[in-house]
């Protein structure tokens, strides 16, 4: 991302300074402002920049039709809309207009500069994640049943996998959504659930409602903390989680959720754990 050539397109001096005292602070080159349209038209045909802050009212003219007219020249260059206005329906716009990012104005300099990193350093961050994500899951997993339930794992090795497989009894499925979907999946036998589960309550359960709730919970914290430890590695990966889907009974088939996942077992005292881990390149997810 350093070095990105941009463009400030705003009418108000106080603005620009601002934004280009962000982005230069960040190693950003900026080549070019603009404050209507004819202007825009210009300094994008001039510089030929890769990025472009965008406000959304200017005069005689507004956000929108400055970015149709970037798109005009080259498709490829980003806008990233920086504005006071924003609704849901001057947001819906925007993303009909091919606007990469949203950031309301009063600017926060991280907000605004993750929005940069998530829009360009999208092959980048992908092969990030792509590398790291399944160690940080198996951490995770290997941390939350040893503080929970105060067991160790050890795993088997990893093989990577894009088809249907049949659920040993109970499947916690978790979606993560933020820069690139994805899903943490975990597996195991009613049995070895059950067993979790007693050594996480400190007593016998007796009923599956109460291990599928407590299962579900261990997922969800699971993913849940792998995704801070992600997010950390880099605000732009934004990933958050979604509520559990849980299935469980005899010959339950899990379907592949279309995009290539990583796979491992976890041995333990209670049983195999089956941890599953995906991510998916797709449009860029707002934030």
């Amino acid at each position: 991302m350093e070095g990105t050539k941009v463009v400030i397109v705003d009418d108000s001096p106080f603005s620009i300074a601002y934004i280009r005292g962000i982005l230069e602070r960040h190693g950003l080159n900026v080549v070019g402002e603009a404050g209507t349209l004819e202007a825009v038209k210009e300094v994008i045909k001039d510089k030929m920049p890769q990025l472009v802050t965008m406000d959304m009212t200017l005069p005689g003219t507004d956000g929108l039709e400055c970015t149709r007219a970037v798109h005009e020249i080259n498709k490829d260059i980003k806008v990233i809309v920086v504005s006071s206005m924003m609704d849901d329906e001057i947001v819906k716009a925007a993303k009909d207009n091919k606007v990469s990012a949203y950031v309301q104005k009063p600017i926060d300099e991280d907000n605004l500069m993750a929005a940069i990193s998530r829009v360009m350093d999208s092959d980048e961050l992908y092969q990030e994640l792509s590398d790291k994500n399944i160690a940080i899951f198996k951490e995770s997993l290997l941390d939350g049943i040893n503080k929970m339930a105060k067991s160790l794992i050890t795993y088997q090795d990893e093989y990577t996998c894009q088809r249907e497989f049949e659920s040993k009894g109970l499947t916690i499925i978790i979606g993560i959504i933020g820069k690139f979907s994805g899903r943490m999946l975990i597996d195991l036998s009613m049995k070895t659930a059950h067993e979790i589960t007693a050594a996480i309550m400190r007593k016998e359960t007796n009923t599956n409602d109460e291990v599928i709730a407590v299962i579900g919970e261990l997922a969800n914290i699971i993913s849940g903390n792998a995704c801070s430890v992600i997010n950390r590695m880099n605000k732009a990966f934004g990933l958050r989680v979604a509520p559990p889907t849980i299935m469980h009974g005899e010959s339950v088939c899990i379907t592949s959720p279309g995009f290539y996942t990583t796979s491992v077992i976890g041995e333990s005292e209670f049983g195999e754990i089956l941890l599953n881990v995906g991510f998916q390149r797709g449009d860029d997810h707002w934030m």
